[in-house]
């Protein structure tokens, strides 16, 4: 048995979180032991781990989020709730419906006195108005400094609510890698739900967790490619249920579309319930999805069976691949993404017959490591920033790099006037042999069709001076020498 995961992912050696440099070099440094622990000087924003707690569960069944913080740290939970909407009507809801949030809006004077009556205000109002299986109590900054108990709250108030109220600790201020906050919501999960209750095995039931970020027809791919296996699939959390959650340990294996999303948990499911795991990688791209193919047939037994699959698909397959690639082949592109996304989309490209130029993710590791040597002997030469939501650096080395091309979350580059593709996109495909195909005729059309953002730039001012751009992008990264 190792030991117990404190669900902060700093607590594993060699994480990066702020470097600026270029694949290559930081391929050499790592390997070396020379890259060293950063910061950043000057940061223009951070994404913290409350909000991918609350954004892997918002779209949970008869459940209730309460947030135990300021009013302000709810706002990012709108990506979640228009991907949950956009999400409903993909599957053929008729009456869409928000998820139920509360806040229990922490002020000065709960800074000082404490906010415990507030929370169990809210406890109270969530079930009077909703009558729910499940309440999440998410913690915050705020109250993690206040020191409110939210464990001795939620055990006394558990006594008296016939839903299962379950606090989730993702204080942002416990690390800067946001992935944690993934990790905070599972361990929360397995202690509060699953309780180390194991279940009898289910022969070709596999659990395939998902993220936020996954669109419906990636799941119905995803799906699509297991059910050729002889697999069935129980898809959590994302439009999960209190049902499928507590089906989790009867399930044969376990993998992830996301990378880092339950890499963590998967662990501690093959520790307390004896499920073996495939771990990665995000299967965008040809090679990508044999490789993330390939993992889960192996811990499934079906290795042949894998085989011949993949052999069918590239048939169907590489012949349109290869006709994008005929009108993409040597475009220059930058790529912004989550970690897992980020280093898949990079990936992807060489499908394409791209020139990657550079590359943003959040945290280097060790296996960032070993995609970037993949990479590297792609391509050789690419600037590397490993940044958790800092603009100001992605555009001074866009406008410096001049891509043909970027691939990402699109806002700040489509206001340079650059044809963008957007490899998050929650709404439409991007993984698996299908998705591969939409992306890569949706980059050509980006391309071919950049008048929109072209018009854009013309009417749109970036928040920098133009000094700015003729800086060094990483001059704020300090301590990393």
């Amino acid at each position: 048995m190792s030991e117990i995961y404190s669900g902060i992912r700093e607590s594993h050696p060699n994480r990066y979180n702020d470097l600026g440099s270029t694949g290559s070099r930081a391929e050499r440094d790592f390997k070396n032991g020379c890259l060293k622990k950063a910061d950043r000087s000057f940061a223009q924003g951070l994404q913290c781990q409350q909000i991918n707690s609350m954004a892997a569960l918002m779209s949970l069944e008869d459940s209730v989020f309460i947030a135990h913080s300021p009013q302000g740290c709810v706002g990012c939970t709108s990506l979640a709730v228009d991907q949950y909407r956009v999400g409903q009507a993909h599957r053929g809801v008729k009456l869409i419906k928000n998820p139920r949030i509360i806040v229990t809006n922490l002020d000065q004077n709960n800074v000082i006195f404490g906010g415990e009556s507030k929370l169990r205000k809210a406890v109270e109002d969530a079930v009077l108005r909703y009558q729910p299986k499940l309440i999440f109590v998410f913690a915050s900054c705020a109250s993690g400094i206040i020191g409110d108990d939210i464990d001795a709250i939620v055990k006394e108030l558990q006594q008296d609510t016939p839903a299962l109220i379950i606090p989730i600790h993702c204080e942002g201020f416990q690390s800067k890698i946001c992935a944690s906050g993934f990790d905070a919501a599972f361990i929360s999960i397995n202690k509060y739900i699953l309780n180390k209750q194991k279940l009898e095995k289910k022969k070709g039931l596999i659990n395939l967790f998902a993220p936020v970020s996954i669109s419906y027809a990636d799941q119905k791919e995803m799906e699509r490619m297991l059910s050729l296996l002889g697999l069935s699939v129980n898809y959590i959390p994302f439009y999960s249920s209190l049902e499928k959650i507590k089906q989790i340990p009867a399930a044969q294996a376990s993998t992830s579309i996301c990378k880092v999303f339950a890499d963590e948990f998967m662990k501690t499911l093959y520790e307390d319930y004896d499920i073996p795991y495939s771990h990665t990688v995000m299967p965008i791209g040809v090679r990508n999805t044999d490789i993330w193919f390939r993992g889960v047939a192996g811990i499934a037994g079906k290795e042949k069976e894998g085989e011949e699959i993949i052999q069918r698909e590239h048939e169907r397959i590489l012949p349109l691949v290869k006709s994008i690639k005929d009108r993409l082949k040597g475009k220059r592109v930058f790529i912004c993404g989550g970690t897992g996304r980020s280093f898949a989309a990079a990936a992807l490209i060489d499908d394409f017959g791209m020139e990657l130029v550079g590359l943003e993710t959040p945290t280097y590791d060790e296996d960032a490591q070993a995609d970037i040597e993949y990479l590297n002997a792609i391509h050789p030469n690419y600037v590397l920033d490993i940044a958790n939501m800092q603009p100001f650096e992605q555009v001074n080395l866009v406008k410096r790099l001049k891509p043909d091309v970027f691939i990402g979350v699109p806002e700040w580059a489509a206001k340079l006037g650059i044809p963008t593709t957007h490899v998050l996109d929650m709404k439409r495909p991007t993984m698996g042999y299908d998705g591969l195909l939409f992306l890569g005729n949706k980059i050509v059309d980006q391309l071919e069709n950049p008048g929109f953002n072209v018009k854009l730039s013309k009417h749109i001012k970036l928040p920098y001076k133009d000094s700015w751009y003729e800086e060094d992008a990483f001059k704020y990264i300090i301590g990393g020498d």
